[in-house]
């Protein structure tokens, strides 16, 4: 855990460090690259070879794919309550989704021309559901609920099966109810390279959506033309804003919940105004980490992934905030809400102590599905509009075009393309 201060000499670089933190750090990036072209090449036979590498896991191509009895036998196993959550989130995801959904829409701009946008869903996309250290059963939702919201036909789901070669129920429930209509059970980079390219048996997706460790992040970089992408979204972040009087407890205990997530490389950043505050979080941190189950996990992040900001005042915490763009954003300070407008970039923003970020992790309605490591700077989280082919409309009549057949052909004459202008010219008549 390092503490920067605004009195110290070194702050500015210090804040430089956190800002300009890797999505995926080089040595995920060189490993990806190899698996992505083993998979490219060989298809299913790599894919056998790295679930056993990776997984553990001896599976024949055959068995790549869940069985409809599998789906059957993982629903009889789902306890009431378990249901119960499955459906209430389901239900604030598609909701939300279901309103991010764009109409088609023409106007006319000028006589005898009519523009205008259509929007059309995807045929097939392809989402990544982590599973290694934990179950990411929310993220099935977060992903397959939304592309299924927005009309897309086929849902292709993979994630890394456990040693004995199953995929955890909740996890299959949770697809079933969200719409998959393929499961996969694979993980890491060659399950993107798999999706991306497609194999004997895994179909090509037209994108790739969902997060992962830093050997996912990397591996959807560089698939990136070849399929798209939602973001590069690499491990898990969360940044507070806090000031003296906000509940210690509380931040203390959102900043453990994002240090679990597994990969040891996850950030947790809080800033406050008021140095006792931040001593308080501390101190909360230790006496909450004997709670914890998987403190080896949180000790790694703590070790290297924990920053405490001492800043001048609240406005200065808001400035680095949206310098540092985090994927989770909490604002626990007097009048929060009025504040959201200062803040520059973030995946997401959770306000006042009564919203902590495990309620958008898993039932509030927006994506958890968010950038990482300052990339909320140019990406967004997670929205039906990803699952939407987006097409431009546009109609001359007779008289519109030749207001405008000119220009067309004094742009062609200053491009050089004297087809271009003869296109125009033809219809002169």
């Amino acid at each position: 855990m390092q503490i920067i201060s605004y009195k110290d000499a070194g702050f500015a670089k210090a804040l430089e460090l956190l800002y300009n933190r890797p999505a995926a750090p080089d040595f995920a990036e060189k490993a990806a690259s190899g698996i992505l072209e083993e998979v490219r090449k060989r298809g299913d036979a790599a894919i056998c070879e790295m679930m056993k590498k990776f997984d553990s896991v001896e599976l024949t191509p055959d068995k790549f794919a869940v069985t409809e009895e599998e789906f059957s036998e993982a629903e009889k196993l789902i306890k009431p309550h378990e249901r119960a959550a499955i459906e209430c989130a389901l239900k604030n995801i598609q909701d939300f989704a279901k309103h991010q959904i764009p109409q088609d829409w023409t106007f006319s701009p000028r006589d005898g021309v009519i523009t205008g946008e259509k929007f059309t869903p995807m045929e097939r996309v392809g989402c990544y559901i982590p599973g290694g250290t934990a179950p990411l059963v929310s993220t099935v939702l977060h992903t397959a609920a939304i592309a299924s919201a927005a009309g897309v036909k086929e849902i292709i789901a993979a994630t890394p099966p456990g040693k004995d070669g199953k995929i955890h129920p909740q996890t299959l429930f949770a697809m079933k109810c969200a719409g998959v209509t393929k499961a996969f059970r694979m993980g890491g980079a060659y399950a993107v390279a798999a999706l991306a390219y497609g194999t004997e048996t895994v179909p090509k997706v037209e994108k790739i959506v969902g997060p992962g460790n830093a050997f996912v992040a990397a591996a959807k970089k560089q698939v990136y033309g070849s399929v798209a992408i939602d973001m590069v979204a690499g491990p898990s972040e969360i940044m507070i804003v806090a000031d003296g009087k906000a509940n210690a407890a509380f931040a203390a205990s959102d900043i453990l919940s994002q240090a679990e997530h597994g990969s040891g490389l996850e950030q947790a950043v809080l800033a406050s105004c008021d140095a006792d505050f931040l001593e308080k979080v501390r101190q909360e941190i230790a006496r909450q980490c004997a709670m914890r189950k998987r403190i080896g996990t949180i000790d790694r992040v703590l070790e290297k992934g924990v920053s405490f900001i001492l800043t001048k005042d609240i406005p200065q915490a808001l400035e680095i905030a949206g310098k540092y763009a985090p994927e989770h954003l909490e604002l626990m300070f007097e009048n929060a809400r009025d504040h959201v407008k200062d803040v520059a970039a973030a995946g997401a923003i959770f306000v006042g102590d009564w919203t902590p970020e495990p309620a958008g992790d898993f039932v509030a309605g927006p994506s958890h599905v968010l950038p990482t490591a300052g990339t909320a700077r140019f990406f967004h989280g997670i929205s039906a509009v990803d699952f939407l082919r987006r097409s431009s409309v546009i109609e001359y009549t007779r008289e519109g075009l030749m207001r405008e057949v000119a220009h067309i052909e004094t742009f062609a004459e200053m491009e050089s393309l004297d087809a271009h202008g003869y296109s125009g010219s033809i219809r002169r008549g």
